[in-house]
């Protein structure tokens, strides 16, 4: 059996079990991640040479010498049996490892995802920084996936995506849509977006925001008056509010929350929660542009963000606790799993006894 034919077969099990990533470390047999939980593979540990001869089958030679040299990569891998997934190598104390996450095919639709109709309101304006949030493996990616599809498939115009890797290919449909990817042909994030507008797009999009300089330019292109949009690892608006501005040294910081102050327009925050039918659904928190935002933002009264969104709800804004209490009302979701998601949890304890729930 070949080399290539070893990681397809790998990858089709993981695919066919539903996991959403495969691990592979040398000292361990491969691991399934399923509905957020780590599977072990019945199957013997992986040596050194096990796991060099199934990777070098596929990472291209100077994508190999990369990770030899600096220990890590970031990488896509398109399957011609199986599919696209999103790999990352990198060492570990007993060797080299690698997961690979499973990229859907198609891209998929709000509904499809579970999330609100109201969310296509993210990509409604003109201009400005839109970010979606929350922690690794809550589908940020195929959220942010939906939202180029839907301009795609409404609007024409330049949308570009800067990616590492490129996950999810799109085709031209309405828009042209041109993709770039850290590494082939970008050095980084930053340097990517400073070319970026000098490309005429309406639409970057930024699969993270990293680090200080590749926020700063972020805020810098959505000032120009491209939409931008993002990604970053906080899990409420107001923590994303807070984390941007905390990223500079603080004798920045209020030049920096003026720039936020004029360019943000809204912010959904994401997590996925066990469903009691089997899977994974999204609880979501939506935050949208209002005349006092600005205001909030300019003075550092972050903290005021949460009542916003609590008196926006006419607007179709949200609150994650309020998702969260929606799902379990729904019976979709347990409530002592409800209750470790939310975020004020006295308060939540209290939602849930009123209907009459305990965890």
């Amino acid at each position: 059996m070949s080399r290539r034919l070893r990681i397809d077969e790998l990858l089709e099990i993981a695919v066919e079990k539903g996991a959403s990533d495969l691990h592979l470390a040398t000292g361990h047999p491969p691991l399934l991640r399923i509905v957020g939980e780590i599977v072990p593979l019945r199957m013997k540990s992986i040596t050194v040479e096990d796991f060099c001869q199934m990777l070098t089958a596929i990472v291209p030679e100077a994508s190999w010498s990369q990770f030899t040299a600096s220990g890590d990569l970031d990488w896509a891998y398109d399957s011609s049996d199986v599919g696209r997934f999103r790999v990352n190598l990198f060492r570990q104390e007993r060797g080299p490892a690698a997961v690979f996450r499973h990229v859907p095919d198609a891209t998929l639709a709000f509904d499809d995802l579970g999330l609100p109709a109201q969310v296509s309101k993210m990509v409604e304006y003109a201009n400005g920084l839109v970010l979606i949030t929350g922690p690794t493996g809550s589908g940020k990616s195929t959220t942010l996936a939906a939202l180029i599809d839907h301009l795609n498939r409404t609007r024409r115009m330049h949308i570009l995506t800067i990616e590492d890797p490129i996950e999810q290919v799109h085709a031209n449909v309405m828009s042209r849509i041109t993709q770039r990817e850290i590494g082939s042909s970008a050095r980084t994030f930053a340097d990517a977006l400073r070319l970026a507008m000098r490309e005429d797009p309406d639409v970057i999009l930024v699969g993270e925001l990293r680090d200080l300089e590749t926020i700063s330019m972020a805020l810098q292109a959505a000032e120009t008056g491209i939409l931008v949009m993002a990604t970053m690892h906080t899990n409420s608006a107001s923590r994303t509010v807070d984390r941007m501005v905390n990223v500079f040294p603080s004798a920045e910081q209020d030049a920096v929350r003026g720039m936020m102050a004029g360019v943000l327009k809204g912010i959904l925050s994401q997590q996925l929660l066990p469903r009691r039918a089997g899977g994974r659904v999204p609880a979501i928190e939506l935050l949208f542009w209002t005349t006092g935002l600005p205001n909030m933002i300019r003075e550092g009264k972050s903290h005021l963000v949460d009542t916003a969104i609590k008196t926006g709800k006419r607007l179709g804004m949200i609150t994650m606790d309020d998702s969260i209490l929606e799902l379990v009302r729904r019976r979709e979701v347990e409530p002592k799993d409800a209750y470790e998601r939310a975020i004020d949890k006295p308060v939540f304890r209290k939602a849930l006894a009123a209907d009459g729930l305990t965890v």
